[in-house]
């Protein structure tokens, strides 16, 4: 514990140093405070920016972040100097993991308190919410053990985000790209977050976000065993 204590509180110390970091933090969530208050048109369905910009959030900060992260250490030998200082991969993978989480988890409260929601919508959007961040920093640490340096990283997590943020967004204009997107958790969690207050949690919704955990776990396993933090 205090060697994954000591990894959290130096990726706390170092959140207003890297400024590439911090604003993937904050981005989505000032964004949906100003359009939720500046923006207001007729027949738009209620705290609309809410619902699309809390999807696109978890599907891109906290995957581009854990990767980010992770490769950037790698490549600037920090990882190796932990390494040499006894905390273990494990360690440091669930307190930089932690540090993802929490602050990720700060940006959905801003979500929900804006969304309007309170008692069992606030506590179901915050799983809803809990889970989806912690699917993505899973992807995202994959991304990150596997990639060579932070230049690598973010050339195959740009795509990877654009694919869990965007096809959640596009699949409520094109009925073939909704089919597709069905098979994401991203959208099983546009489908839960939409669905608050009069839809229950459905077995496909739980059946995908499975599937979709199950191919994070083994492409994480796969991944550090086979290159490990190097």
């Amino acid at each position: 514990m205090k060697n994954i204590t000591a990894v959290f509180l130096k990726q706390v110390k170092e959140t207003f140093r890297n400024k590439a970091i911090l604003i993937h933090f904050v981005m989505f969530p000032v964004l949906v405070i100003i359009m939720e208050n500046a923006i207001k048109l007729e027949n738009m369905p209620e705290h609309f920016f809410v619902k699309l910009f809390a999807i696109m959030f978890v599907g891109m900060a906290p995957l581009i972040c854990m990767s980010s992260i992770i490769s950037e250490e790698k490549e600037n030998n920090t990882l190796r100097v932990l390494m040499m200082s006894n905390v273990k991969p494990f360690e440091y993978l669930i307190g930089v993991g932690t540090y993802v989480w929490i602050m990720c988890i700060i940006g959905a409260v801003v979500f929900a308190v804006c969304g309007g929601y309170s008692g069992k919508d606030f506590c179901v959007f915050m799983l809803v919410m809990s889970v989806g961040i912690l699917l993505s920093a899973l992807t995202g640490a994959v991304i990150g053990i596997f990639s060579k340096n932070q230049m690598s990283a973010t050339s195959v997590s740009v795509p990877v985000t654009m694919v869990f943020s965007f096809l959640p967004m596009l699949s409520m204009f094109n009925e073939s790209i909704e089919k597709i997107a069905r098979v994401t958790y991203s959208q099983q969690m546009s489908l839960l977050i939409n669905g608050i207050g009069n839809t229950d949690i459905s077995v496909e919704n739980i059946a995908v976000i499975g599937v979709n955990f199950l191919i994070a776990v083994v492409l994480f396993w796969g991944v550090y065993k086979k290159k490990g933090l190097e």
